[in-house]
């Protein structure tokens, strides 16, 4: 690994709880009316062995990350949201303002590294974060019991393409 890999990998972490910093420094009043973010369907997880599909919403701008799920009903079966990450940094996230329970699937190389069954909602700040002490280069947040329900556990492979005709090109998958 060269200097600037490091330094940019050491800046991850700082950036990651600058986007944080920004949700606490938002002006109090109209939360309640903001719209919850809703992103096109971009890319899907097949999973092994035949499996079926899951479709993603891709979080892949700053701003989408910081908004993520928050004020979402609960996702339906099979859907969720991927946040790909360019660099592999130690990544955790949160569950302010976000409704419903879920499973965070921290993913890297295109592996699963860990499951955060059953992520509890937060509606007010200080929150748990959620994540391990591992490098990772993605997460997919799925409604609570989606990761059980379909297998997936630490070790899974996690290959996720565009679907074909997305809006815009999701992270490249790494082959």
């Amino acid at each position: 690994m060269n200097q600037g890999t490091a330094m940019n990998r050491r800046r991850l972490p700082l950036l990651a709880g600058l986007g944080l910093l920004s949700l606490l420094l938002l002006p109090r009043s109209g939360h309640s009316q903001q719209a919850p973010q809703q992103l096109p369907l971009e890319a899907q997880w097949c999973l092994s062995g035949g499996g079926p599909c899951i479709q993603l919403e891709v979080a892949d701008e700053p701003r989408e990350q910081t908004l993520g799920l928050q004020l979402r009903d609960p996702l339906p079966p099979l859907r969720g949201m991927w946040f790909p990450y360019r660099e592999d940094a130690i990544l955790k996230f949160w569950m302010h303002r976000t409704p419903a329970p879920l499973d965070m699937v921290f993913i890297n190389d295109q592996r699963v590294i860990a499951v955060e069954a059953g992520a509890r909602p937060c509606p007010h700040l200080p929150c748990r974060s959620y994540g391990p002490d591992q490098a990772a280069d993605g997460v997919v947040e799925l409604a609570a019991g989606e990761a059980a329900r379909l297998g997936i556990t630490v070790g899974s492979p996690a290959v996720i393409r565009p679907l074909p005709g997305a809006a815009r090109p999701a992270a490249p998958a790494r082959d």
